[in-house]
């Protein structure tokens, strides 16, 4: 969850500087972000394509493998909270 928070701190410092400077971005939001989207999405489109036209099976558990994590990066994973046991009641 820290390198997305630091992202977040990194672009919002960008953006300051750029208005300051009283510039544009290069590009609107949100289609700098769909390009950059789809350029992740062609990247894991070669080895999908290597693999049907290998006639190997793809399942969901080689997509997630194989290209899950470089589409959307290690996910933060939460701590497993265990809920306390009631000891006033009684069983």
């Amino acid at each position: 969850m820290k390198m997305y928070v630091l992202s977040l701190l990194a672009g919002i410092l960008v953006g300051v500087v750029y208005g300051l400077l009283k510039v544009r971005s290069p590009a609107p939001p949100v289609i700098a972000l769909i390009g950059l989207f789809g350029i992740l999405l062609g990247e894991q489109a070669v080895p999908l394509a290597k693999r049907l036209f290998s006639r190997e099976p793809v399942s969901v558990t080689w997509l997630k493998k194989e290209c899950g994590e470089h589409v959307f990066g290690t996910l933060p994973v939460g701590e497993s909270v265990e809920k306390p046991r009631d000891s006033s009641k009684s069983a």
